[in-house]
């Protein structure tokens, strides 16, 4: 196979995971807490036995956009957006996973829990008890959770300690092999944060990674169509 055909698959196949981004991207333009995605392309350089130089991209890894979302007013007790940096920390099966989704409800033990059935975690990592008996539940800025008045726990925000090795998971969870506490941050009850996928902006990637495809895979026809025409006429000598 021809260098140049081998650079053009290399290409697509890199075109089309973006396309795969960028349309669940789009996808969770509604998502409470999504964050949108890019791919970081590589790209490898060989000198061939010709003097020339033979370029090959890859898409190897993907990039998250943690920039802050458009707060929404919900005024439910219980739906929890974080102003500045840190993510509230969930218990999942897997274990502790970090997330910007702050769509609570209480479970019938008391718990806050998402909407996966995932327990909030406080401070000292212990799932978050409201008791919904004792009166109106508030939330302070810092965490802290008020019942009737009275102080009864609090929620704990976290950052990864290496920011680099925060992971996506399924949907709003991220995973990280150590946290600390958010130095920074605040907890608005009654808030929602919504996706921080641009719209228009993703629209426009689609298109432009569409056309780059289809301009690949012409490419690919044409060539396909000239070696196979190569191939008729030696055969016909």
């Amino acid at each position: 196979m021809e260098n140049a055909i081998y650079a053009t698959l290399t290409r697509q196949a890199g075109l089309m995971a973006q396309m795969q981004v960028v349309a669940n991207n789009i996808a969770n333009l509604s998502t409470v807490g999504f964050k949108a995605e890019g791919v970081t392309f590589t790209e490898y350089v060989r000198r061939t036995g010709t003097g020339e130089s033979l370029s090959m991209a890859a898409a190897h890894g993907r990039e998250t956009a943690l920039a802050q979302g458009p707060l929404e007013r919900t005024g439910g007790s219980f739906d929890l957006a974080i102003e500045g940096e840190g993510f509230f920390l969930v218990e999942t099966p897997q274990g502790p996973r970090l997330t910007r989704a702050g769509a609570f409800t209480p479970d019938a033990a008391g718990n806050l829990v998402t909407a996966q059935g995932y327990r909030l975690l406080d401070a000292g990592g212990a799932p978050v008890f409201v008791p919904l008996a004792e009166g109106p539940v508030g939330i302070a800025a810092d965490g802290t959770i008020s019942a009737g008045g009275r102080p009864v726990g609090q929620i704990g925000l976290v950052v990864p300690r290496d920011p680099l090795a925060l992971r996506r998971e399924a949907g709003t969870l991220f995973s990280a092999p150590q946290t600390d506490p958010a130095p920074a941050g605040r907890i608005l009850q009654g808030f929602l944060e919504k996706s921080n996928v641009d719209p228009v902006m993703e629209v426009a990637r689609l298109i432009a990674v569409s056309r780059a495809y289809e301009a690949g895979q012409a490419f690919l026809d044409r060539e396909d169509e000239r070696i196979r025409k190569t191939i008729q006429a030696i055969q016909t000598r």
